[in-house]
C-alpha cells in the first residue's frame, strides 16, 4: 500500500470512528439511557436550565426538553435526528417570532400531539397561545426565516406543477393540431380522390 493510499485510508478510519463515537455521547448537561441493542437512546435534558439545544446523539429515540428556559431552536438543529420516536419541549418559554418557524414545522412532521403541548411565553399578544394555532399576521413576514429543506419543497412543487400545466397544454396542442390534419385529409380525399374516381368510372362504361 502506498503511503497517499495508507494516509486516505487512515483518514477515513479516523472520521468513521469520530462519527460512531459522536453518535454515542451523551450530552453533559443530560442524562442518557440506552434503550437496548440497536434501539437508540433516550435522552432527558428536562429540568436543566438550558438556554439552547445541546448536540444530540443521532440515534436519539426519545428527547425530553420539557421545562427548561428554550426560547428558539436554531435551524437544522434537530434534523439529523432521524431515529426519533418521541418528544417532550413543554413548560419552557417559546419566543414566538418568526425564529419558531422551524420548530413548528420540525414538530408537524414528527409529533403533532408534542406541538398541541407548545404555548408561546413572548411577544405579550400571543402569551400561552399554542404554537400550533400561530397564523401569519401573528408572525409576520417570516419568509427569510423558512427552513431550507421548506424552501427547496416549495420550489419543488412549483416546478413540478408549472411542468404539468405546460405538460397539459402541449397535449391539448397535438389533440387539436391531429384534429385539424385528419379534417384536412378528408376533405383533401373528397375534393381530388372523389372526383377522378368518378371520372375515371365515367370512361369505363362509355368504352363499354
Amino acid at each position: 500500500m502506498s503511503k497517499v493510499e495508507f494516509t486516505t485510508v487512515a483518514g477515513f478510519a479516523i472520521l468513521l470512528l469520530f462519527h460512531m463515537t459522536q453518535t454515542e455521547v451523551c450530552p453533559p448537561s443530560c442524562s442518557c439511557k440506552s434503550l437496548g441493542e440497536m434501539k437508540g437512546l433516550q435522552i432527558d435534558c428536562s429540568s436543566r436550565k438550558l438556554k439552547e439545544v445541546p448536540a444530540l446523539p443521532v440515534n436519539t429515540k426519545k428527547l425530553y426538553l420539557q421545562n427548561n428556559s428554550l426560547t428558539t431552536v436554531l435551524p437544522g438543529a434537530l434534523d439529523s435526528l432521524l431515529s426519533l420516536e418521541e418528544v417532550k419541549v413543554f413548560d419552557n418559554p417559546w419566543n414566538c417570532d418568526c425564529h419558531i418557524l422551524y420548530l413548528k414545522f420540525w414538530l408537524e412532521d414528527i409529533s403533532e400531539s408534542s406541538l398541541a403541548n407548545v404555548r408561546c411565553a413572548t411577544p405579550a399578544p400571543i402569551w400561552m397561545k399554542p404554537l400550533k394555532q400561530l397564523t401569519g399576521n401573528e408572525l409576520g413576514i417570516c419568509k427569510r426565516f423558512l427552513p431550507i429543506k421548506s424552501l427547496e419543497f416549495f420550489w419543488r412543487d412549483l416546478i413540478l406543477i408549472v411542468i404539468g400545466v405546460i405538460t397539459l397544454i402541449l397535449v391539448a396542442w397535438v389533440l387539436k393540431f391531429s384534429k385539424k390534419l385528419v379534417y384536412q385529409i378528408n376533405i383533401s380525399q373528397y375534393d381530388f380522390s372523389g372526383p377522378l374516381l368518378q371520372k375515371h368510372s365515367f370512361k369505363n362504361r362509355k368504352l363499354q
